[in-house]
């Protein structure tokens, strides 16, 4: 039996709350994952999230870029360098993200070897996005109600529905987002959840390899909300960038990929270089800041080379020291 919306906004609100028992929240979370989450489910925790969250204020236009995780490729930290990427082409970026759960390094590690205190730029969010354009949104420090269910999914030791549930639950509130997820089987579900909610505009992709974000490598699916003529395939071909393997993108443990993102925002070609350019093209378009794909790459590659994204990190450290 699935659960209307409604319904599982009850049952989690209940959950997170402390109103039912460790065993009765694992048989629920096991057997929603056994047979597949609906998109109604999916929304429906969200929307109990939403309402046990840390909210910040964010300002009009706000975006955030983050993925499921979970893809198992262990590559270099896309998403962290797309947010400040597109920040510095001036549409703010309220980041959501966490430290590594099935990488080496997440968002948040990364962030914090390249010198930003992350507890600090929690507190300031509120403060930086609408001033410097970034916040991150540390996942632990606005979802304190997730508390309740942490031990419980590390000792199932699997995916459940809460996996899903994070990136569509920004404390910002943001209405517009690229959201990549770990299998192109899960763009639908994603679509359908995110129509549920209030979204103005999104992209919801995930590369052929199984990847949650848009693939240097070769085809990437889509779908769309609130934007017209984007198409569910992309290839880096159709964005005038090159080809590279995934092997090119392997990333190693938070100092590694720190370097890398110190050494991709001081020009450094290559594919880290191409896949952010195409992952920050998506958001652009998302933002409505840009009509194409060329054009997305060809703002945010500015934003790299006149030194503007590597300015905006150096900043925000100062900022949040």
């Amino acid at each position: 039996m699935t659960l209307s919306l409604s319904d599982a906004e009850a049952l989690f609100g209940r959950m997170l709350d402390g109103e039912m028992e460790d065993g009765e929240i694992a048989a629920t979370l096991i057997e929603l994952a056994d047979r597949g989450e609906t998109a109604a489910e999916v929304a429906g925790v969200v929307r109990a999230m939403r309402a046990r969250m840390q909210r910040i204020a964010a300002p009009a236009g706000a975006i955030d870029v983050c993925g499921t995780g979970g893809d198992g490729q262990h590559s270099l930290n896309v998403s962290t360098a797309v947010a400040l990427v597109v920040a510095a082409c001036g549409v703010p970026v309220a980041k959501h993200g966490n430290r590594a759960a099935s990488s080496k390094a997440g968002g948040a590690d990364t962030l914090e070897a390249l010198g930003l205190n992350l507890a600090r730029a929690s507190e300031l969010a509120e403060q930086t996005l609408p001033d410097l354009g970034i916040a991150f949104l540390f996942a632990q420090a606005h979802h304190p109600a997730l508390a309740r269910v942490g031990p419980i999914r590390k000792a199932l030791g699997r995916r459940t529905i809460f996996n899903l549930c994070g990136p569509l639950a920004n404390p910002a509130g943001v209405t517009r987002q690229l959201v990549g997820v770990a299998h192109p089987s899960l763009i639908a579900l994603y679509r359908d959840a995110m129509q549920l909610l209030d979204t103005e505009a999104a992209l919801i992709v995930s590369g052929a390899e199984g990847l949650d974000e848009l693939s240097i490598a070769g085809t990437s699916y889509m779908a769309s909300i609130g934007l017209s003529g984007i198409g569910t395939e992309i290839s880096p071909d159709n964005a005038g960038l090159a080809p590279h393997p995934l092997d090119a993108l392997r990333g190693g443990d938070a100092a590694y990929n720190a370097a890398a993102l110190r050494q991709l925002l001081l020009g450094q070609p290559g594919a880290y270089r191409d896949a952010v350019l195409l992952n920050s093209a998506a958001a652009l378009l998302v933002a409505g800041e840009v009509e194409d794909w060329l054009e997305g790459v060809e703002e945010a590659a500015e934003a790299i080379d006149k030194g503007l994204a590597k300015g905006l990190l150096d900043c925000w450290i100062d900022t949040v020291q």
